[in-house]
């Protein structure tokens, strides 16, 4: 395996590659999602590469930017004994200069839910993510339907803007207690994430209501609630794939949303229809 922090150098290496390329963009601190992604990308293509980059322009100001888990030993190991042929960690003063171009995320999709209390969020995610895949090229790159918002993002401004790799969707991946993999989750007590389980205990709950033939939007809203009261529920939402509200559950077109907070930490969670 093959590590590279040169723009340059990881550009000639590209070159050299005869075949197609899966890239799965992370910010470190792997687990078992990232290694879903990562088997996903080693699984369909003749060669994948990783990059390792907490991006500072998707943290606004008091966010944990600088407490965000760093584990680079380990994580270059996932990715050896995965397959992955090259990872890729930049420097913040290679990826950025001081005379950036803006990309702005599209206000109407990106300023609701996770861009609602977190204006500009999507702004970085977009311009890391087309940085790295002008830099990578990949064939096909591979993201986490956990984060749907980004992922509706991400493959709307790969339509947009013309670019050639295919943006694949891969499922979320959970802990045996249900908990959806986050690299947040370290930061719950024992207690903490009892409270937790909440999130997906209440989508378990919503799934069952709909296969009883509840599709009423405010309805399982109200049952996934009443499920969360021992947390700090920031949003529960239901929106169609394009990220419209509705009214109705449309199977196979329909997602729910949670965002909470438990004690200090962040999470969110969600469920494709």
């Amino acid at each position: 395996m093959k590590i590279f922090n040169d723009i340059f150098k990881i550009i000639e290496y590209r070159k050299s590659l005869n075949g197609s390329i899966g890239f799965v963009p992370t910010m470190g601190a792997l687990h078992n999602g990232h290694l879903s992604l990562i088997q996903n990308s080693v699984k369909n293509n003749d060669f994948t590469i990783v990059s390792i980059f907490v991006n500072p322009t998707q943290f606004l100001p008091g966010e944990d930017l600088d407490k965000y888990p760093k584990r680079e030993t380990a994580d270059l190991k996932i990715c050896e004994f995965s397959g992955v042929d090259a990872v890729f960690m930049p420097k913040k003063s290679d990826i950025y200069s001081d005379e950036e171009p803006t990309i702005i995320a599209p206000a109407q999709k990106a300023y609701i839910l996770e861009g609602f209390e977190r204006p500009t969020h999507f702004d970085g995610v977009l311009t890391i993510v087309l940085k790295l895949l002008n830099i990578i090229s990949p064939t096909n790159a591979y993201f986490g339907k956990k984060d749907s918002q980004q992922l509706y993002l991400i493959k709307n401004m790969a339509q947009s803007f013309f670019l050639k790799t295919n943006i694949i969707p891969c499922e979320i991946v959970r802990e045996e207690d249900g908990l959806a993999l986050s690299s947040r989750n370290i930061y719950l007590d024992l207690e903490e994430r009892k409270k937790a389980l909440s999130i997906s205990k209440s989508l378990k709950l919503a799934s069952k209501a709909m296969m009883k033939g509840e599709f009423d939007c405010t309805s399982l809203k109200q049952i996934m609630s009443e499920t969360m009261q021992s947390i700090d529920v920031e949003y529960i939402e239901i929106v169609n794939r394009n990220f419209d509200k509705i009214d109705k559950i449309v199977l196979k077109n329909s997602i729910i949303l949670i965002a909470a907070k438990v004690g200090a930490t962040r999470l969110i969670d969600n469920l494709w229809i």
